[in-house]
Parts: structure tokens; C-alpha cells; sequence
């Protein structure tokens, strides 16, 4: 935007004016550069950036190559893959002709519902990698998709994006190699109004409203549940509607991890493990009756925030400061400020 010339007025995040919506819009004034005077959200500024804010100029940084190939959004389905519990069962116990079991092709299926709420019992049908006579193989899950899928994606024209109709339109083949040889793999919302990441067992498939990032250490998960990247992502990533939305490319392909010692990574693993621990045993205490276990949820949890979560975030922040070689206290302007600095020094593309 800034490659033509500058933005001289601008108003970063106005409610829009029809009844019920909830989102917001820019507005923009640019010129050829030469207009001195600057205006941002009806304040005074010294220079306004390309992504409407003063100061610190974020959208100079650059994706890291350390940060490739770890980071992706989930798999778009395109079609009636999803099962429910009782016929995903009933497929699972299912002999095929080849011999090969069911586990192959029906999976457990994660969205972003299932992290900002409570987790349920979901599947899908997933052929991705297979040709459709490898598929039909399996007996009942190809002919449910024959039966449900296909005439669906037939009506949809969806082949101008893949003709083959059994398989997900973006089956993200990265991404599955990414996550060969994992036992878990970290997963965010990446719609939600807490930025808070879950482990995921391997094999779950999630979807498109997802964000995966292909490591299974605690010490990356602490990096990434730290207040040090919530605010990086915050300030980088976007918004849908009033929510932040993390995006992979911007939020964790430009993020500079920090360069540990040995003491300081097991530190921040240990605060990490802590953390899962205790949010896990608020999430699934024994004994709750189903009406106050359907309330326990992370949104729920992070709303209130109480004084146990404050404290394992604090210990966990602590820790990963530490390993920036950044006091404690250091602010959120300071803490993108040297990110910032981080990122452009650290061989980016």
C-alpha cells in the first residue's frame, strides 16, 4: 500500500452501521507522500503504516525459514464426509475385502468448536492419498461417500478444484508430512477470542478453522502459550469480525523463537507441563454432573481467568522471558520491539 505513496488520514476499526453486523471497516486517505500532517483514529500521529497503526512498523517483518513447513491451517473437506458417532463405529468394526481395517480411512475429526467449547466425538472420511478403486476397498465408508459425497460435489461443480470427488478439495499434503512420526501435534482456534493452544492426538484430522503446528516438545508449546507470542500474534495477525484471528503465515512464520540454554528450555517444558495439567483437571474433574461439565470450557476458563491460571501463565511467561534474556516486566510495546528487531536480523526470507 505504502509502495505508491503514504496515508496521511485513516481510521483503523469503525463499527459498521447495519443493524446486527459485527464487524468493522477502515477508512483511508493516501496521497503521494508529500502531505505532512498525519491523522490516525482522529489522533495526531508521526507516520501511519500500512496496517493502520503508529510507531513500531510490523509489516516489515519477514517470514523466517526456520519457521517454514511447521505451521498450516487445516484440511478443507468440501462435501459430507463427516460421520456421526454411532455410524463411525458401526465403519470401524466393519471387515473390507483387502483385509485393512477401517482405522485407515475414518478418523477423528477436530474443529474450532471442539477447542473453544467442549471437545465431541467426531469423524470423518478421509481417502486423501488414495485413487478411487484403493478407496473402494473400503467397503462402507466409500459407499457412504459414494451415496452422500459425490452427487454433492457434482451439483457443487467442485471439480474445477479437484474432479477426483472422494478426496478433500485441500487435503494439506504438507501439512501430513509435517506430522509424520508425531504422537501429538499443537492446535489453536484460529478464530477465538483467547489465543490458547491444546494438544492433539495423532491421527485427528483437523479442519480449515484450525491452526496445526507440526511439534510435539513442550518446550515449543510453552513458547506459543507465552504472553511474549500472544502479543506478537495479536499485533500481526487479523481480525474476522470483532475476534482475533490467527493466521499461520504472519503469526507463527514470522515469530523469532528464542535461543535457550538447555536449563532454560526444560524450564519453560516443565511450566508448559504445568499449565496442561492444571487447565486439564479444571476441564475434566471426576464426578461433575453433565449440566456444569457442559459449562467448563476454555473460552469459559480464560474468561474468568482465576487466580491458579493467572499464576501457571505467570511462572510460564517467566520462564520464557527468561530464555529471550528479557526482565519480567517488560511491557507489550518492548516485548514487539525487540521481536521485531529479532525477526530482521535473523536471516528472514
Amino acid at each position: 500500500m505504502l509502495a505508491s505513496g503514504g496515508i496521511f488520514f485513516a481510521r483503523s476499526g469503525d463499527p459498521w452501521v447495519l443493524a446486527g453486523a459485527a464487524v468493522h471497516v477502515s477508512f483511508i486517505g493516501q496521497d503521494d507522500g508529500s502531505d505532512a500532517a498525519h491523522q490516525l483514529d482522529g489522533v495526531a500521529a508521526g507516520r501511519i503504516n500500512a496496517n493502520l497503526t503508529t510507531g513500531i512498523d510490523l509489516t516489515t517483518a519477514k517470514r523466517l525459514p526456520a519457521n517454514l513447513g511447521t505451521a498450516f491451517m487445516g484440511v478443507v473437506a468440501l462435501g459430507p464426509f463427516d460421520l456421526d458417532p454411532v455410524t463411525a463405529r458401526r465403519f470401524l468394526q466393519a471387515p473390507n475385502p483387502h483385509g485393512r481395517p477401517n482405522t485407515d480411512v475414518v478418523r477423528p475429526m477436530l474443529n474450532g468448536l471442539d477447542l473453544t467449547r467442549r471437545p465431541r466425538e467426531r469423524w470423518i472420511i478421509d481417502f486423501t492419498g488414495l485413487s478411487e478403486q484403493a478407496a473402494a476397498l473400503y467397503e462402507m465408508p466409500y459407499a457412504y461417500a459414494l451415496e452422500h459425497v459425490q452427487p454433492m460435489r457434482v451439483a457443487a461443480k467442485s471439480s474445477v478444484r479437484e474432479p477426483r470427488w472422494w478426496l478433500f478439495v485441500w487435503p494439506r499434503p504438507e501439512m501430513r508430512t509435517a506430522l509424520e512420526g508425531l504422537s501429538r501435534f499443537i492446535a489453536t482456534p484460529l478464530t477465538s477470542k483467547h489465543r490458547f493452544f491444546v494438544w492433539v492426538p495423532a491421527g485427528t484430522v483437523a479442519n480449515h478453522a484450525v491452526g496445526v503446528i507440526a511439534r510435539d516438545d513442550d518446550y515449543t508449546f510453552g513458547v506459543l502459550q507465552s504472553r511474549v507470542h500472544e502479543t506478537w500474534s495479536l499485533a500481526v495477525g487479523s481480525q474476522l469480525e470483532t475476534r482475533p484471528r490467527y493466521t499461520p503465515s504472519t503469526c507463527f512464520e514470522t515469530f523469532p523463537f528464542p535461543d535457550p540454554t538447555p536449563e532454560q528450555r526444560a524450564m519453560v517444558g516443565e511450566a508448559a507441563r504445568h499449565l496442561v495439567e492444571l487447565r486439564d483437571g479444571w476441564l475434566n474433574p471426576p464426578g461433575l454432573a453433565p449440566a456444569d461439565l457442559a459449562r467448563r470450557t476454555l473460552t469459559n476458563l480464560y474468561n474468568q481467568r482465576p487466580t491458579w491460571l493467572a499464576n501457571a501463565h505467570a511462572d510460564l511467561d517467566t520462564g520464557v522471558l527468561g530464555a529471550y534474556g528479557w526482565p519480567s516486566t517488560l511491557a507489550d510495546a518492548g516485548i514487539l520491539e525487540r521481536l521485531l528487531g529479532l525477526n530482521l536480523m535473523t536471516g528472514a526470507l
